[in-house]
């Protein structure tokens, strides 16, 4: 079923899938015209919907950040049949107060420098545009009523949800 949602039940939505599923492949253009896609983890999301990662301030992500702002960010969790498409504007922060509040113990294990380390910065995310598909139940009872959905002929039975976050 399509369902767009808007304004805060998009914002909830949001944030919960990212925080449900943390990890997302992060894409960025280079200038040879290829993508460069990389695991990253999601360390924040802000109550507006901004999302924050730690990175390397020498990795070849702020680079072409630097160059092309627009990043694409694909989120799956396939035990939930959840997924989040999101298309935002990114920067790169060095401000070590900020990069001390984001900080967290889990962080340590890609950065030993610890969060004095002068190469550590964070990548801050602006979603422009997402979209969403969410089962409502777990996968057996998905499959279950598609089962029962391709018997009966009734395409209706499956609950899932699809649609644009407006935020």
């Amino acid at each position: 079923m399509e369902k767009h949602l808007q304004s805060e039940e998009a914002l909830a939505k949001l944030k919960k899938l990212v925080e449900e599923i943390r990890v997302c492949m992060f894409i960025t253009s280079a200038d040879d015209a290829v993508d460069h896609t990389r695991p990253m983890s999601v360390v924040d999301i802000d109550a507006d919907g901004k999302l924050w990662f730690f990175t390397d301030i020498r990795s070849i992500k702020v680079e072409e950040v630097a160059k092309s702002r627009q990043v694409h960010l694909t989120f799956a969790h396939p035990g939930k049949e959840s997924y989040l498409d999101l298309w935002g504007m990114s920067h790169v922060v060095t401000d070590r107060e900020k990069i001390k509040q984001k900080w967290s113990p889990v962080v340590k294990a890609w950065f030993p420098g610890g969060v004095d380390d002068p190469n550590l910065a964070l990548l801050h995310v602006h979603p422009e545009r997402c979209y969403y598909w969410d089962a409502q139940t777990g996968k057996m009872i998905q499959f279950f009523k598609m089962a029962v959905g391709a018997v009966t002929g009734n395409s209706k039975i499956a609950d899932s949800a699809e649609g644009k976050l407006s935020i």
